[in-house]
C-alpha cells in the first residue's frame, strides 16, 4: 500500500477523479458500483484505477469497488451526512482534556504548558461541535427509522436503541458542563487565566445547553413514537382477525359486531339527509314574483343550440368479427398448497415452480406478494431478508402444524 507524500499530493489525485468518486459516494449504501462501470467513468483508463486502489482511496470487493472507511467516514462527516451516532468520540475528548489539564499543572516550562493549553481548547471546540452534530444525526435517525423502516419489530428496536444513543449523549454533555464549570478541576482554570480559553468555554456552554434542550425533545418524539407504534400494530392485528374471519364466514357467529354496530349511532353510519324545497300550488298559483322567477331560470338553462346526433355507419362488419382475449390467471389456492407441503421459502420456491407459462421476475414477484397477503397465517414470517436482483424480500417457510 502506498502513502500520500503531501497534501498536494492528495488534493490532486482527489480533484482528478472528482466524478469517479463522487458517483461511488452516492452509491454507498448500496454494494452496486462495479469495476467495468468505472472504467467508463475514467475513459477506460485502468491505471487511474489502480493508483486509487494503491492508494486505498478506494478498495476493491470481487467485481465491485467500494470507498476506503477512511475516506468514507471524513466524507460524510464533512457533509454531515453520516447516520453512524459515534458517542466515543465525545469521551475520548473528555478523556484527552482531563490529561491534557493533568500535564499542565505540572509542566513548569511554559511554551510546553502553553502548547498544552492550545490542545485542551482544541478539544473544547471539537467536543461542542461533535455534540451538536450527534444531536442532528439523533434526530435525522430517529425520523428516518419511524417513516422508512417496514418491520415492525425491526422499527421498535432501532428507536429504542436511539433512546439509548440520546440518554449517553445527555450524560457526556452533563460530564463536559461539569468539566468546564470549574466544579472538577478548579485549580486548571483558575491559574490558566486565558482570555481565548474564556470564550471558548462560553461557546462551549452555549452549545450544550442547546444540545440538552433539543434532547428533551427528541425523548419526547421518541415516546411518541413508540406509543403510536403499538396503537398501530394492535389495530392492524385487530384487522387482520377480522378479515380472516369475515373471508372464513365466521364473523357473526365469533364474534359480537353485529351488537357493536347496534349500540353505535356515530355519524358516519346516519343515511344522508336530504332537504328538498317543495312550493305549493297554491304558492305557486298566487305568487307572481315567484312565477317570474321560475322563468328566468328556465330561459337561462335553455340553450338554442341543436344537438346533431352522430349517425352511425352502416358497415357492421368490424363489429361480427370474433376477438377473443385469453387471460391467464395463477391458481394460488394450488400455488398455497404446494408450498405448504414443501419445505423451502418462498421466494425460492416461486422461482423454481412450473406456472404452465413462462412468467418473468416481477410476475413471479407479484405472486409472492398476493400470497404473502392472502396466506400469512399459514406462513411463518421470519425477520431474516435476502437480496436478489437488487430486490429485498423477506424470507417466508410453511407454518408448523
Amino acid at each position: 500500500m502506498r502513502t500520500f507524500s503531501s497534501i498536494k499530493e492528495l488534493l490532486a489525485i482527489l480533484s482528478r477523479e472528482q466524478r469517479l468518486l463522487s458517483e461511488i459516494f452516492e452509491k454507498r449504501k448500496t454494494l452496486s458500483y462495479t469495476y467495468d462501470h468505472a472504467l467508463e467513468v475514467v475513459d477506460f483508463d485502468t491505471d487511474k484505477i489502480q493508483r486509487l486502489l494503491e492508494y486505498s482511496v478506494l478498495r476493491a470487493n470481487g467485481s465491485y469497488l467500494e470507498l476506503d472507511d477512511q475516506y468514507l467516514q471524513f466524507f460524510e462527516q464533512v457533509l454531515e451526512v453520516n447516520e453512524e451516532i459515534n458517542v466515543s468520540s465525545i469521551n475520548e475528548n473528555l478523556q484527552g482534556i482531563k490529561q491534557n489539564i493533568l500535564y499542565y499543572l505540572k509542566e513548569d516550562n511554559e511554551n510546553r504548558k502553553y502548547s498544552y493549553l492550545r490542545l485542551i481548547k482544541n478539544a473544547l471546540r471539537k467536543t461542542g461541535v461533535t455534540a451538536i452534530r450527534s444531536v442532528v444525526d439523533l434526530k435525522r435517525n430517529i425520523d428516518i427509522t419511524f417513516k422508512n423502516e417496514p418491520n415492525y419489530k425491526v422499527k421498535k428496536a432501532k428507536l429504542e436503541h436511539l433512546d439509548i444513543k440520546r440518554n449517553d449523549i445527555y450524560i457526556l454533555i452533563n460530564l463536559t458542563d461539569n468539566l468546564v464549570s470549574g466544579e472538577e478541576e478548579q485549580t486548571f482554570f483558575k491559574s490558566a487565566a486565558d482570555e481565548e480559553l474564556q470564550r471558548v468555554i462560553v461557546k462551549l456552554k452555549l452549545q450544550l445547553k442547546e444540545c440538552r434542550h433539543n434532547l428533551i425533545e427528541i425523548e419526547k418524539q421518541i415516546i411518541e413514537f413508540i406509543n403510536r407504534l403499538k396503537y398501530q400494530s394492535g389495530l392492524v392485528e385487530k384487522i387482520r382477525q377480522i378479515k380472516y374471519l369475515k373471508d372464513q364466514f365466521e364473523l357473526k357467529s365469533k364474534t359480537n359486531i353485529v351488537e357493536v354496530l347496534q349500540t353505535d349511532h356515530a355519524l358516519v353510519y346516519e343515511p344522508k339527509p336530504a332537504y328538498p324545497l317543495k312550493l305549493s300550488m297554491e304558492q305557486l298559483q298566487n305568487d307572481g314574483e315567484i312565477l317570474e322567477i321560475i322563468r328566468k331560470v328556465l330561459n337561462r338553462s335553455r340553450s338554442d343550440a341543436k344537438v346533431k346526433q352522430p349517425l352511425a355507419d352502416h358497415s357492421l362488419e368490424g363489429y361480427l368479427e370474433a376477438d377473443t382475449q385469453v387471460i391467464v390467471q395463477v391458481n394460488l389456492e394450488e400455488v398455497k398448497n404446494s408450498f405448504l407441503a414443501g419445505s423451502n421459502n418462498l421466494f425460492d420456491f416461486l422461482q423454481t415452480y412450473d406456472f404452465g407459462r413462462v412468467l418473468s421476475f416481477e410476475e413471479r414477484l407479484t405472486v409472492y406478494c398476493q400470497l404473502t397477503s392472502q396466506y400469512d397465517l399459514l406462513f411463518e414470517l421470519t425477520e431474516k431478508y435476502q437480496i436478489s436482483e437488487e430486490t429485498e424480500y423477506l424470507l417466508i417457510y410453511p407454518k408448523s402444524i
